[in-house]
């Protein structure tokens, strides 16, 4: 049976640990950056074995699902129409010294992901991957026993797509915790108790109780009822 393919765009420190852990689960990993795909080709080599450096054309074009890992405010550079169909995992933060402060990402009313959403309108957007730091992701994937394991949270608005995200999580070594629609995937942007965190299911669940009660939680839920 063929390998299932992924494609990752950003070959930063998430994108490779991302790239190295898809890989070292059987998928085949299509990873492509600003950089030409033969600069790509070290560092892939090296920290990420077994992934494919192509052109960010050719990893959209020969992917299904696809990660972004690349800073919150480029993504407005893609082209949607190339994703139309396909399954999109927003794994991006917004940090203010990449992404620069004059531009508003997220609100209760329209959080981060739900604008993802709205401008690849002809995909599925999925929120993964963005809580866990890269260091983490990469070290405790598959560690621990049974009721051990680390999770990581997914939001999404379409059941189909976060059950394929989903399997992802867990072929790639972790517990998929489903915190419910794609909008609240503000409770996995940074300043929410949940962001950073590197929990078992359980304990990242009761994170999500914890937000629930915060100020910004009830705020959140207040105008979402």
């Amino acid at each position: 049976m063929a390998k299932q393919s992924i494609g990752i765009l950003g070959a930063g420190k998430l994108g490779l640990a991302l790239a190295n852990i898809g890989a070292r689960a059987g998928y085949e990993v299509l990873i492509a950056s600003r950089k030409s795909a033969e600069a790509l080709s070290l560092p892939v080599s090296i920290l990420a074995p077994g992934a494919h450096p192509l052109s960010a054309a050719e990893v959209i074009a020969q992917s299904d699902t696809i990660i972004l890992a690349i800073p919150l405010s480029k993504y407005r550079q893609l082209d949607p129409a190339a994703f139309k169909g396909k399954i999109v995992i927003d794994a991006m933060n917004y940090w203010w010294e990449v992404d620069g402060k004059d531009t508003l990402f997220s609100t209760i009313e329209a959080t981060s992901s739900e604008r993802v959403q709205q401008y690849f309108s002809d995909s599925q957007v999925v929120k993964a991957f963005n809580h866990m730091g890269y260091h983490d992701i990469q070290a405790v994937s598959s560690a621990g026993a049974a009721g051990s394991v680390k999770a990581i949270a997914i939001a999404g608005d379409q059941p189909s797509a976060v059950g394929k995200v989903a399997q992802i999580v867990e072929d790639f070594g972790f517990e998929p915790l489903l915190i419910g629609f794609l909008a609240k995937g503000i409770m996995l942007e940074p300043g929410s108790p949940l962001f950073g965190a590197n929990e078992t299911a359980e304990k990242l669940q009761g994170l999500v109780d914890i937000f629930a009660h915060s100020e910004k939680g009830q705020a959140f839920y207040g105008q979402r009822a």
